[in-house]
């Protein structure tokens, strides 16, 4: 029995229509962000336990695969909907875009492009950042504009 088979065609939530295509924003960042922790390792800076001794941002930012591992454990058994996704999101974004965009970024575009011999490659994993905060950005628009059409307002039809 393939995985497909298993999971159901609509994801049963009490308050939204969460369905395949849902996946899909949850598996785009979470490769991006995957792609971003590797970059931090290849690249050698802003790196914490467990691959060196100090604890610090690149460490509690681990903590995001054990929690959308939960979140989907959640999702699937329906104790969560549409309105955790689209704060979930919006929460990562805000984390992701204060840490290395904002002006008083932890790790800012020079400590990701800067590092690489080839600027190209930096340039490259810097759209990778990008592109990590925009499918955060968008996950949490679509899980809004899911939740609003399942009756958020309180006044839509089913």
């Amino acid at each position: 029995m393939a995985l497909g088979d298993s999971l159901p065609v609509e994801l049963p939530t009490t308050d939204s229509s969460l369905t395949r295509l849902f996946y899909l924003f949850v598996l785009v960042p979470t490769v991006l962000g995957a792609a971003h922790h590797v970059d931090h390792v290849v690249r050698g800076n802003h790196v914490g336990w467990p691959l060196t001794p100090e604890v610090n941002a690149f460490t509690y930012s681990l903590a995001i695969y054990p929690l959308l591992a939960v979140s989907l454990y959640l999702t699937v058994t329906r104790r969560v909907e549409a309105r955790y996704w689209a704060g979930f999101f919006a929460f990562s974004a805000g984390m992701l875009a204060y840490f290395h965009v904002s002006p008083w970024a932890v790790e800012p575009p020079q400590d990701v492009v800067v590092p690489y011999a080839n600027p190209v490659v930096g340039y490259a994993a810097f759209a990778v950042l990008l592109a990590l905060i925009a499918s955060t950005v968008v996950g949490s628009a679509y899980g809004a504009f899911l939740w609003y059409r399942s009756g958020a307002g309180g006044d839509a039809a089913e």
